[in-house]
Formats: structure tokens, sequence, C-alpha cells
């Protein structure tokens, strides 16, 4: 147990007393994020507060980040705050900030500041609109304590890309004022039926992660046992969080509503697509697809598509090549794709015009924008690829980094299928949940 008022540092492994909390940041040229774990309470007191915080100490030390700890609200002031790229509220509750203390806040994740939330952080500041947008939903109520099945809805979002299609796990299950999924992007939900005394009429998010005024905000439900923190799935869970609010790796955390999946990790899911020329794709039991061999095309012939939103992850290995192939005919070539469609390229190391994010040939991504957006290899990404009329917007990890119009009279986006290329021999790249929303406009 710490006592109130002290700050530590997990990499420095020394005490700071408060007063030196608001002392200017030491010059660092290598830029260590350093994240504030804050666990004042001021209503119900979790026994599991000390070991949240050696988790967070712990996963700094491992992953390079520097981590400071107090239940002293002093700590939030504006010069103070600045010194942090991300502040973890640790099952505090109730009032814990005074109104000086919340300006302060506000300001810091307006100017881009990163926030994450655990467990009874939605048991806290209940007056306070501001934080209670940040969190997402506020805590209702909660059952007993009970094993549950927790529905895993992104894959590729840092905070969730370990885990399988479902989650197993003890904990105590909160149940929220309100649904955070029209505001947040829902990472994943519980299984009402998978317990006793959910009531949230079985649409019930856990854990989100938003874009909130200016600032990343990530926030789980779970947390409140003492076991969770030695939980390396849960860990890897709070790791994850943790990396999108300090900035070490991008996520598209706007809010997903309305996509129906044409591929959702399963075998049956394939039904409605066709392999085009050589090569093929691996679907491997945790629900990937792996391309392998070609140069071929995996393409969803089940239908075509006018109007739409396309959403998919991806991931290479290392310097690999694929891309996501729109607009196209129905055809056993893989040739037609290249010559009557549009590829938006998957490869980092290209020519501008050839690269990722790039209408292969035709338009570079703002490329600035792409190479901070980007993800490296072995770590997932999302494409989001909008199509409405001849107009085509690419989204990567949720950052608008091209936008194109279709001029060539020989080709039309308007009406056509969709696809994944396999490259050739020594390019593997993975893919997870391809979905699609159609958009008004016209559509088949």
């Amino acid at each position: 147990m710490r006592p109130t008022g002290r700050i530590t540092t997990a990499v420095l492994g020394a005490a700071l007393l408060v007063g030196c909390v608001t002392a200017p940041a030491v010059s660092d040229p290598a830029h260590t994020k350093r994240v504030l774990v804050f666990s004042k309470t001021a209503g119900f007191r979790h026994d599991s507060i000390p070991e949240g915080i050696t988790a967070v100490e712990e996963l700094g030390e491992a992953n390079g980040f520097t981590v400071d700890a107090t239940e002293d609200a002093g700590a939030f002031t504006d010069k103070n705050l600045s010194r942090y790229d991300a502040v973890v509220f640790m099952s505090t509750t109730g009032d814990v900030l005074d109104t000086a203390q919340q300006e302060a806040f506000e300001g810091y994740i307006r100017h881009g500041g990163g926030y994450v939330g655990v467990h009874a952080a939605a048991d806290t500041e209940y007056d306070w609109a501001f934080y209670g947008g940040l969190a997402g939903a506020w805590f209702q109520n909660h059952p007993a304590i009970q094993p549950a099945t927790v529905d895993v809805e992104d894959r590729a979002n840092p905070a969730t890309a370990h885990l399988g299609r479902t989650w197993e796990r003890t904990d105590e299950w909160y149940n929220y004022r309100s649904n955070p999924r029209e505001r947040a992007h829902v990472l994943a939900s519980l299984d009402e039926t998978s317990y006793s005394g959910g009531t949230m009429a079985g649409d019930h998010p856990i854990a989100w992660c938003q874009e909130y005024q200016g600032g990343r905000a990530f926030y789980t439900g779970g947390g409140h046992t003492k076991e969770s923190y030695t939980e390396p799935a849960f860990r890897a869970h709070l790791l994850g969080g943790l990396r999108y609010a300090i900035g070490d790796v991008r996520a598209d955390c706007r809010p997903e509503n309305g996509y129906s999946r044409l591929f959702d990790g399963t075998s049956a899911s394939l039904d409605g697509w066709k392999q085009a020329g050589p090569g093929s794709f691996t679907l491997s039991a945790d629900g990937t697809l792996t391309s392998s061999g070609g140069m071929g095309l995996l393409w969803y012939a089940g239908r075509s598509f006018g109007s739409y939103s396309l959403k998919l992850d991806w991931k290479v290995a290392g310097d690999d090549n694929s891309g996501v192939f729109v607009g196209f005919p129905p055809s056993d070539d893989p040739w037609s794709a290249v010559n009557n469609g549009y590829e938006i390229q998957i490869d980092a190391t290209d020519v501008p015009e050839k690269t990722t994010g790039s209408v292969y040939g035709f338009r570079s991504a703002d490329l600035k924008k792409r190479d901070r957006a980007l993800n490296p290899p072995g770590e997932w990404n999302t494409y989001e690829i909008r199509i409405q009329g001849e107009r085509l917007r690419i989204w990567l990890n949720g950052v608008k980094i091209n936008d194109f119009t279709n001029t060539d009279p020989a080709r039309s986006l308007t009406d056509g299928h969709v696809g994944l290329q396999n490259h050739g021999a020594g390019d593997q790249v993975s893919f997870r949940d391809v979905r699609i929303k159609e958009l008004p406009g016209k559509g088949h």
C-alpha cells in the first residue's frame, strides 16, 4: 500500500515528494513516454489498487515508459500534467478533483493527452459531464464476482489483438448507466447469457476506446480482482490500452456500427469467396487469413457493391506486399481486377504511388499522415476504404490518408467486387475481420 501523497517512479525506482510533482520535466532526447497513475478514492476503495499500480509500473519498465503514481489531486495542474503522455485512473471512485483540477485535466486532454480508465474509473465524478464523456459510460451496479465470456469485437486494436474471438475470465462485471457504443469504439463486450446479473439487454460493452475532444481514451471494465493484474492476457490488454493512450501505437477508435462481416474468421464465412489465379490463403485457428504464393486474388463472389464502407484488418511480417482490390467485375483471372479495378496497396517500402495507402499506380497517400498512422511489421493495422460514386477515400487506423476520384471511362467504382491479393512467393500478409456497410447511393 502506497501512502497518499507519495509518487513512485517505476523506471527510476525512486520516490518523489508531492511537492516536487510540478518540477519541470527533465529533457529526454529519446522522448521517453511518461504515465501518471492516479488512484484517489472518495467512495468504495478497491483492495486491488496496489496490484494495479504495480502492474502498470512493471509494464512501463518492460516496455520503455516511465510511471509515476499518486493519490494527491494536487498533481492535476497544467504544468504538471504537461509532463505526461497519459493519465491512468486506477479504480478511482467518487469526486476526486476540485473545479480547478478538473479544468486542468480538461485542458490536458484537449491538447492531446491520453486517458486510461480501469474498472471503477467509471464510478467517478458523476457530476462532471466532460469526464463522463471521456470515460464513455458511468457505473450502474454489479452482480457477484463470477466467470463470464467476453466477445472480442475488434481483434486489431493493441488492447485486444492478442485475444481469440472469445475470452473466458473471472471478474466483477459492471453494468453501466448508458451504452457507449454510439460514441466510442467497442473493443469487447460481455455475453450476458454466460453469467448472471447482466442488465444491458444483450449489448454489453466492457472495453472501448475513442478520440475525445483532442485526446485519446481507453477504458476497461476489468480489474476488480487482485488476480487480474497477474493474469497475462489481462496485463496484455492493459498494456495495449496504455500504448494507444500514450501514442505508441495507432488504432481506429471511431465508433463502428452497422457493418456486416464478409469474413469473420470462420471457414463458413469463406463460402462466398473464390480464389482467382495461383497461390492461396491459409485460415489459422485464430481466424486469420494469411497469403502464400501468387500472383492471385481471393475475391468475394457473393455479390457486387456500389456505395459502401469496407473495413478490414491487416498485418505484414516484414517487407511484404499485398493489396485490397475494389471496383472490378467478376472473373477467374486476377489480372481482370488489376486492369479494371483499383488496388489499395500494402507495401510500406515501395515508391510513393505504389506504397501502403496508395491507389496503386494512380495516387500516392499523404505520406506524412500515413507514416504517423502506420503500425510497424508484426502489429495490426485497419483500413477503411469508402466508395461513394466514383470517389474513393482511405483511412488507416482512423486517419484519412487518401482521397481519389476515378475519371477513367474504362473503369468504374459504382459497381464491383472486392478482393484480397496474394502477391507472390515470400510475401505473407495476414487479414482479419473483413466487414462492409452499404451507404446511401447506388448499390446492388
